[in-house]
């Protein structure tokens, strides 16, 4: 079943046209993975579909769960159940882990958190991916490293359980062990009626996934599509021959 369906977009950055006319379905239950050079638009991608107000839609559609989301604002996409990690994510001083988690499941449930059993949920997934207990009480990502914030975005997808994932380069700086860990976390996530997109540059996260599609974006469009080994044939040659 149809979940993301994108027509035809094209998106500006400032003045600067970034996504060109691209097209995009992914069905339920899918993984798919974005991989093109730099500058291709992939993040770019992520935040049209999420309505960063930074970046403009000139023309094109998206339809998410058969409604059209290509005006609503993020917190109204959020609410329909869409999810974006980002690759750097901020530093929120004097707001704590568990407050902020508890916070983002109401307003996108709607319905009151009963504490004690969100408390052990949390802990539960913090466990599984390896943070310390104690950061559920510290400010939101403030000292944490680069492997723990990004831990930290899979353990808020886990939480908010999205109906679509759009994780942007999450395996970008963290070394083995936190990215073995991380795909750890997307595979506790994934189910047949949930769905990933995935952005990165590389084979290191995805060799532990189960991925349906992978779409080279050259120039604001996706050019090619195909399985698993085409993620490793351009990790093995690189973009050059898609560039031509």
């Amino acid at each position: 079943m149809e979940l993301l369906k994108i027509k035809d977009l094209h998106a500006k950055a400032g003045e600067k046209d970034i996504l060109k006319g691209l097209d995009l379905t992914i069905n339920k239950g899918e993984v798919h993975v974005i991989m093109g050079p730099n500058g291709a638009g992939k993040s770019t991608l992520a935040n049209v579909i999420m309505h960063n107000p930074e970046y403009n839609i000139e023309s094109g559609e998206i339809i998410f769960d058969g409604e059209n989301v290509t005006d609503k604002k993020a917190d109204e996409i959020a609410r329909l159940g869409l999810f974006m990690s980002f690759q750097n994510p901020e530093e929120v001083p004097g707001i704590n882990l568990t407050n902020f988690l508890k916070t983002a499941k109401n307003s996108i449930t709607g319905e009151p958190v009963r504490l004690f059993e969100f408390k052990k949920e949390i802990s539960g997934y913090m466990e599984k991916l390896d943070i310390n207990s104690t950061y559920a009480n510290r400010d939101l990502n403030v000292g944490y490293s680069g492997g723990e914030k990004k831990k930290n975005e899979i353990l808020q997808m886990l939480t908010l359980n999205p109906k679509l994932a759009i994780l942007d380069e999450t395996d970008s700086g963290l070394d083995v062990d936190a990215i073995k860990t991380v795909s750890q976390g997307i595979n506790m996530f994934k189910n047949e009626e949930n769905s990933i997109l995935l952005i990165t540059h590389s084979m290191k996260l995805i060799s532990d996934l189960k991925v349906d599609y992978v779409h080279v974006l050259v120039n604001g469009k996706i050019i090619k599509t195909g399985d698993a080994s085409l993620a490793a044939e351009i990790d093995k040659n690189g973009f050059a021959d898609y560039i031509k």
